[in-house]
């Protein structure tokens, strides 16, 4: 058993069907289409980087279409994962969940004095009702 199916990964390597594996001209022209889908869904999601949309799911979703072809790519998405879940569980740490708490509790009494002083100040005026 290798040391990759011990941790409940996968074994690395193509997950193309056996007879495309088979004739090396099918599996060459697999893992080009492979590679162009990816590529394509990759750019997309650089594209919705500072436009809107989803860029970074896109661009992880464009990774895990050439995990299923190529070895670097996989090893690059299990990077990935793990430094997610290690990111998750030091979120979910209860110390840090009470200062996040406590900061955005912070910032909102914040927020709340300075539109309290705007209001105040300047008063409340629903839009249609300006007069130029």
């Amino acid at each position: 058993m290798a040391a990759d199916e011990t941790k409940g990964e996968s074994p690395l390597g193509s997950r193309a069907p056996e007879f495309i594996k088979a004739r090396r001209v099918l599996h060459l022209s697999w893992q080009v289409g492979v590679f162009v889908v990816g590529l394509a869904v990759v750019v997309a999601g650089v594209i919705m980087l500072p436009l809107p949309g989803p860029g970074w799911l896109v661009i992880f979703g464009g990774m895990a279409i050439w995990a299923t072809e190529f070895v670097w790519a996989q090893l690059v998405l299990r990077w990935t994962k793990r430094k997610v879940t290690e990111a998750t569980q030091r979120a979910l740490d209860p110390k840090v969940r009470r200062r996040n708490i406590i900061l955005t509790t912070i910032g909102l009494v914040i927020v709340g004095v300075l539109a309290g002083i705007y209001l105040y100040r300047f008063g409340f005026v629903m839009p249609w009702k300006i007069k130029e």
